[in-house]
């Protein structure tokens, strides 16, 4: 490369650093709601209510004590909402496996049937 063609790409280079930099700064770090699991009705409590619902659901021993704990916060949730003249949705969200996990005997995304002769993809 003759000198002029590396200056030039030390300034592409960094011109690209500068820009790719610039956008990593702006991207705002994930929040602590995004990065945890969503409690139901959080929008509603304050920040102490949402650690001690976490510390509280950490503490309890099994599945069922956690189903029946958010059971309970869920209905303090829409009680809490009804008073304020909120609505929140009304069906718990689910809780234990998440998407991607088979629950019991349920077929996984294994190596699937293989090519259809025919198929081609068109026309389903």
């Amino acid at each position: 490369m003759t000198r002029i063609s590396l200056i030039a790409a030390g300034i592409a280079a960094g011109a690209i650093l500068a820009m790719s930099s610039g956008a990593i700064a702006q991207t705002p770090a994930p929040t602590q709601a995004q990065t945890q699991q969503r409690i139901y009705g959080s929008q509603l409590m304050t920040v102490q209510e949402r650690n001690d619902y976490r510390q509280q659901m950490r503490a309890l021993q099994n599945q069922q004590e956690r189903e029946q704990f958010r059971s309970e916060h869920h209905t303090k949730m829409q009680e809490r909402a009804k008073e304020r003249g909120l609505t929140l949705p009304d069906p718990m969200p689910a809780q234990g496996k998440g998407a991607g996990q088979r629950a019991g005997n349920a077929p996984g995304m294994g190596a699937g049937p293989g090519p259809v002769p025919g198929g081609g993809g068109k026309g389903r």
